[in-house]
C-alpha cells in the first residue's frame, strides 16, 4: 500500500513539473522502476505514459482556456509529432539509441548555457514566422521531437519549450502552452504502442493519472499566476538536473 502512495506522490509531482516546463519523468520513471524491479522496463514506460498523458492533457486545456495559444504553430507540430513518434518508436525496435545517451549531455548543456547567457531569452512573445513558412517551421520541429520521443525521450518537454521560444519567438508562457499541445500528441502515439503491444498496468496507470491531473492543475495556475520570468528560473533547474542525470547515465553505461 506504501508503494502506491509513493507512486501517486511521485506522479502529484511529475504533472506540477511537467505542467510548467517539462521534465516530470525525472520523478515518475525512477519511482516506478524502483518500487517496480521486477516488472517490464516496456511496461513501465507504457504505465508511466498512461499517467502522464492526462496530465499533460489537463494543462494543455487550461492553457487554452486562459492564454491565447498560437494554433498555427502548435497545431501542425503535434500533428507531425504524433505520426513520428511512432515511426521512433518502430526505429527503436531496430536500432539502440545508445549514440543519443552519450549526447544527451552536451545538448542540455548547450541550452543551459544559451539560456543563461540570453537574459531576455523567452521574456516576450513576437512570433517571428508567418504563413507558409511558419507551418513549415512547425511541422519540422514536430517531426524531430516527434521521432526523438519515440526512440528515446528525455527532456522532451524541456527541449519543445526552448525550441518554441529559440526558432518561433515565443516568451515562456505561450511556449510552455504550444509544448503540451505537442506533448500530448507524442504522448498519445506512444500510449497506443503501448498499448496494442500489451504493456500497460491499467489499475495503477489511473492511479497515478488522478495524482498527475492533479498535480498538472496546480503546476499551470502556478506557471499562469507568476509568468515567464518564474517559468525561465524553472526551466534552467530542471535542465540543469536533466544534465546531471543523463550524463551520470552516459557514463556508467
Amino acid at each position: 500500500m506504501i508503494d502506491f502512495f509513493i507512486l501517486g506522490l511521485a506522479a502529484f509531482f511529475a504533472g506540477m513539473v511537467d505542467a510548467v516546463v517539462g521534465g516530470g519523468g525525472l520523478i515518475q520513471l525512477p519511482a516506478l522502476f524502483s518500487l517496480l524491479p521486477g516488472t517490464a522496463p516496456a511496461t513501465l514506460l507504457g504505465t508511466s505514459k498512461l499517467a502522464g498523458v492526462w496530465g499533460t492533457g489537463a494543462a494543455a486545456l487550461t492553457y487554452a482556456r486562459k492564454i491565447r495559444v498560437e494554433w498555427n504553430t502548435a497545431l501542425p507540430a503535434a500533428i507531425s509529432a504524433f505520426l513520428c513518434a511512432f515511426l521512433g518508436a518502430y526505429t527503436v525496435t531496430r536500432l539502440p539509441p545508445d549514440f543519443l545517451r552519450d549526447v544527451l549531455p552536451l545538448l542540455l548543456l548547450g541550452v543551459a548555457i544559451y539560456t543563461f547567457e540570453k537574459k531576455d531569452f523567452g521574456k516576450q512573445h513576437v512570433p517571428v514566422h508567418r504563413g507558409r513558412r511558419e507551418f513549415s517551421f512547425a511541422v519540422l520541429l514536430g517531426a524531430g521531437i516527434g521521432f526523438y520521443d519515440g526512440f528515446f525521450g528525455p527532456g522532451t518537454g524541456s527541449f519543445l519549450l526552448f525550441l518554441f521560444i529559440r526558432f518561433f519567438g515565443f516568451d515562456f508562457l505561450g511556449a510552455s502552452a504550444a509544448a503540451k499541445i505537442v506533448n500530448v500528441a507524442c504522448n498519445v502515439a506512444a500510449l497506443l504502442w503501448f498499448g496494442i503491444s500489451g504493456h500497460l498496468l491499467i489499475q495503477l496507470g489511473i492511479l497515478m493519472a488522478v495524482c498527475n491531473i492533479a498535480g498538472s492543475i496546480i503546476g499551470t495556475r502556478l506557471a499562469l499566476r507568476y509568468g515567464s520570468v518564474w517559468i525561465r528560473k524553472l526551466f534552467l533547474w530542471v535542465v540543469i538536473v536533466l544534465l546531471i542525470k543523463t550524463g551520470f547515465d552516459a557514463v556508467s553505461t
